[in-house]
C-alpha cells in the first residue's frame, strides 16, 4: 500500500471486502480473526483521521457481504447491526462513558451480559405462531432465505408457543440468535468423517456455518446443530420493554436461551462476571470469544440509536486474541524418547492469551516444508486450544530476501550420529539408542502421570540424572540411593529421601503403567490399558504374535506392528529384564491404590469453577474421575456438588444456587475421597 491516504483507504477497503466475502459467504476465511480486526481497525483510524474519504460503501459503514447467489434473498425488517469490539476494561469503561454522555444525568442503567457465541446469526420469523422463514444476517440488511435448513434444527421450534410453555404467540415476530456446533457433538461427528474418509472441519464455526447454508437440506439435517436466541428483532401483538423481558418472554415461547446470560445492575459486577467468565468459557460446550454487554432498557437503547453500523447501547469485550505476529527468529530440533527429530520456531517474544510466547511446535518437517516458513520470517502463531503455541503460516508480503530456508539435518543435534527415515513415514529418526537426548525423555516419559506416576522427578532433573551417568536407562532409576542423590544440586537428606521412597513404591503400579511407561510408539495410556486387559504378563505380551494382536478391538495393525518390533529388539528385552530384577510388578494382579477397592465418588456429578487450592482444574478433573465420579462444564439438575475455588465463574454459582446444588471446596473435595462426611 501506497503512503498516499485516499490509496490507502482504498486498498483497504478492497481486502475487506474481499476477506468478508471469504469469511460471510464462503465460510472459507483465508486469515484470522486477529489479521482481519487489525485491518479494520486500520481503517476505521484512517478514517477518523480523514473523515472526508468516508463512504456510504465502506466496511465500516456496513456488516457482513453480499448473500450466496443460488438462495433466495430476504430483507430484515430491521437492520442485524454488527458491535463495537472492545479489548480491554479500559476500552468498555470508555463505552461506557460515551454512552452515559448521551443521556440525562439521572439515568439509572442496568445490563443483560451473554455469551458472544461463535456460530452463524440467523433471524427466524413466525407468523400467527408457525414458521414462516429463517434468513442469515447477509449484509445485515438483506440475507439468505434458509427456512427448509433451519427446519432441521432440532431445538428450533415449528410452532410456538411450544406445549408445555407459558408464553402466548404474538401476531409476528422476528427471533434472532445464533446456529452452531456443539464441541462434544463437532468432535464426534469429525472422528466420524475421518472413519468414513471425508476430511474433518476445521473449527465448530465453520462447520456450522457450511450445514446452514448446504442447498440440500437433507444434508443440514444430518448435522448436529443447535440454536440459541439471543433478542427480538421485531414483533407485533406483544410489548416487551427490555432485554431481559425479551430474553424471558423467548424462553417462555419455548426457545432456547443461554443460561449463562445475566442481570446485573451494577458495573462493577459486570466487569467482574465478565473477567471470570473470560477465563473459564474454555470449559463450555459452545466456543465463543467473548462476551457481549447490552443496556438492558429497550426506550434507554432506542434513545442512544447506532452510529455507523453498531448500535451505542452495546459493546462486545472480547477475549484476548488467540492468534498472533512475531519475527521467527531461529528453527531448532528437539530429540524425542523415541528418536524421532522434530523442529521447533524459536520466536521473538509475544503476548498471547495472557502468556509470552517465546517458542512453538512446528510438528515435523514436512509441516515445516508445506508451509514455506524461513527464518526471519514475520509468523502468525496461535495457541491450540489456547494452550500450546504454534506457528501457522508466513507473512509472505513481508518478506525481504534476507529470509533462510531450512534444511532437515543430515545428523543428530545432540549425540551427531546420522539420522534415518523409513519410506512410508513423515519421521526422521536418530538411530543411537544411547543418544543423551533420548535418554532424557525417556525418563520423562516412564515418570509422567499417564505412565509410572512418580513425583519428583521434572525435566531438570531427568537431564541432571541423565549428564551424572546415574541413569542410562529408566529400570536405573530403582537403584537409586539417597548418597547418589545427595551432591546433586538442590537436593537435601528430605528431598533424596522423599524421592528414593517415591520410585520404590512405583514398583507396584498396574501393569497397564508399565506397558505404557516402556514408550512404544503409538501406545498411549488407552491403549497399554487394552494391552494390560489382554495379557496378565509382561512376559505374555511380549510373546503374543503381530496377528493376535491385530485382532484385539482398539489395536489394529499398524500398533501391532510397532508392539512386536519394539519386543523383538534385544536391548528392549534387556530393559525388561531389568525392571524384573529391580522389583517392578510385570503382572497384571496389583492395581494401582486408586483402583483398589471401591470408588468413593460413583455415581456422583461434580462442576468445577475458579482456582482451587493446590490443584490446577485438570487434576481436580482427574481426581474426580480417579474415584469414580463424573466432572461436567456445565451446571444442571444432575449435578450433585459444585466445587468452588477462588474467583469462581459467577453465572455456575447462581445456577447452583438457583438449583439448590451444594457448594463445596478442594478440602471437602478430599474428604468425599476419603468416604467421610462433610
Amino acid at each position: 500500500m501506497g503512503q498516499d491516504p485516499a490509496a490507502r483507504t482504498e486498498e483497504l477497503r478492497r481486502l475487506i471486502r474481499y476477506h468478508n466475502y471469504r469469511y460471510h459467504t464462503l465460510s472459507a476465511p483465508v486469515i484470522s480473526d486477529a489479521e482481519f480486526d487489525a485491518l479494520m481497525r486500520r481503517l476505521r483510524d484512517l478514517e477518523e483521521e480523514h473523515p472526508e474519504l468516508v463512504t456510504p460503501d465502506s466496511p465500516t459503514q456496513r456488516v457482513g457481504s453480499e448473500p450466496l447467489p443460488g438462495f433466495e434473498k430476504v430483507e430484515h425488517p430491521h437492520p442485524m447491526t454488527s458491535l463495537a469490539d472492545a479489548f480491554s476494561r479500559e476500552e468498555v469503561l470508555a463505552w461506557l462513558r460515551r454512552a452515559r454522555r448521551l443521556l440525562p444525568d439521572d439515568t439509572e442503567l442496568a445490563f443483560v451480559v451473554e455469551p458472544k457465541i461463535d456460530g452463524l446469526a440467523v433471524a427466524l420469523t413466525y407468523e400467527d405462531g408457525v414458521l414462516a422463514r429463517g434468513a442469515t444476517r447477509g449484509d445485515g440488511r438483506v440475507g439468505e432465505d434458509i427456512t427448509s435448513n433451519v427446519r432441521t434444527i432440532r431445538n428450533v421450534p415449528l410452532r410456538i408457543p411450544v406445549p408445555g410453555t407459558s408464553g402466548s404467540a404474538p401476531d409476528v415476530i422476528e427471533v434472532r440468535g445464533e446456529v452452531y456446533f456443539p464441541r462434544d457433538l463437532f468432535a464426534q461427528m469429525n472422528e466420524e468423517r475421518e472413519c468414513e474418509g471425508e476430511d474433518p472441519f476445521a473449527n465448530p464455526r465453520n462447520a456450522a456455518a457450511g450445514s446452514v447454508r448446504q442447498l440440500d437440506p437433507r444434508v443440514t439435517a444430518k448435522r448436529p446443530l443447535r440454536f440459541l436466541a439471543y433478542a427480538i428483532g421485531y414483533v407485533e401483538g406483544a410489548t416487551v420493554s427490555s432485554q431481559w423481558d425479551a430474553l424471558t418472554y423467548l424462553r417462555n415461547l419455548g426457545f432456547s436461551v443461554n443460561e449463562d446470560i445475566l442481570r446485573l445492575t451494577e458495573f462493577d459486577d459486570v466487569l467482574e462476571h465478565c473477567g471470570s467468565w473470560l477465563e473459564e468459557r474454555e470449559q463450555l460446550d459452545y466456543e465463543a470469544d467473548g462476551v457481549v454487554i447490552k443496556i438492558d432498557d429497550l426506550a434507554t437503547q432506542e434513545e442512544l440509536g447506532i452510529v455507523g453500523n453498531a448500535p451505542r447501547w452495546a459493546v462486545a469485550y472480547k477475549a484476548p486474541t488467540g492468534e498472533a505476529t512475531t519475527r521467527l527468529l531461529d528453527i531448532k530440533v528437539n530429540v524425542g524418547r523415541t528418536g524421532v527429530l522434530t523442529p521447533y520456531a524459536v520466536l521473538e517474544p509475544v503476548a498471547l492469551g495472557g502468556v509470552t510466547i517465546r517458542q512453538a511446535t512446528l510438528h515435523n518437517f514436512e509441516d515445516l516444508a508445506r508451509k514455506d516458513l524461513r527464518v526471519g520470517d514475520t509468523v502468525v502463531v496461535k495457541r491450540a486450544g489456547e494452550v500450546i503455541p504454534q506457528v501457522v503460516r508466513p507473512v509472505q508480503e513481508l518478506r525481504d530476501g534476507t529470509e533462510k530456508p531450512f534444511s532437515v539435518p543430515s545428523r543428530c543435534p545432540v549425540c551427531g550420529e546420522p539420522v534415518a527415515s523409513a519410506p512410508d513415514e513423515v519421521a526422521v529418526y536418530c538411530v543411537n539408542a544411547m543418544c543423551p537426548a533420548q535418554r532424557v525423555r525417556h525418563v520423562e516419559h516412564w515418570v509422567s502421570r499417564g505412565a509410572m506416576n512418580i513425583e519428583g522427578i521434572g525435566s531438570a532433573l531427568a537431564e541432571q540424572l541423565v549428564e551424572e551417568d546415574l541413569v542410562t536407562d529408566v529400570a536405573d532409576l530403582y537403584a537409586l540411593r539417597e548418597k547418589d542423590l545427595l551432591p546433586l544440586e538442590g537436593f537435601a537428606e528430605k528431598r533424596a529421601k522423599n524421592l528414593v521412597n517415591a520410585i520404590q513404591e512405583s514398583r507396584d503400579r498396574s501393569l497397564w503403567r508399565v506397558v505404557a511407561g516402556l514408550g512404544i510408539r503409538g501406545v498411549g495410556t488407552r491403549v497399554a490399558q487394552i494391552l494390560a486387559e489382554h495379557y496378565p504378563s509382561l512376559q505374555r505380551l511380549m510373546a503374543a504374535e503381530r496377528e493376535e494382536l491385530e485382532a484385539i478391538p482398539g489395536v489394529g495393525p499398524h500398533i501391532a506392528e510397532m508392539v512386536t518390533d519394539y519386543f523383538q529388539r534385544p536391548r528392549h528385552r534387556a530393559l525388561v529384564r531389568k525392571l524384573q530384577e529391580y522389583g517392578v510388578r510385570l503382572q497384571g494382579e496389583i492395581a494401582d491404590e486408586e483402583e483398589q477397592g471401591e470408588k468413593p465418588l460413583e455415581g456422583l456429578t461434580f462442576v468445577i469453577t475458579g482456582t482451587l487450592e493446590g490443584l490446577t482444574r485438570d487434576a481436580a478433573k482427574s481426581l474426580v474421575e480417579e474415584h469414580g465420579g463424573r466432572a461436567t462444564r456445565s451446571v444442571s439438575g444432575n449435578t450433585n456438588y459444585l466445587v468452588v475455588g477462588e474467583t469462581p465463574g459467577a453465572s455456575k454459582l447462581a445456577r447452583a444456587r438457583e438449583l439448590g446444588v451444594p457448594e463445596i471446596d478442594a478440602f471437602a473435595l478430599r474428604r468425599l475421597i476419603r468416604g467421610e462426611d462433610l
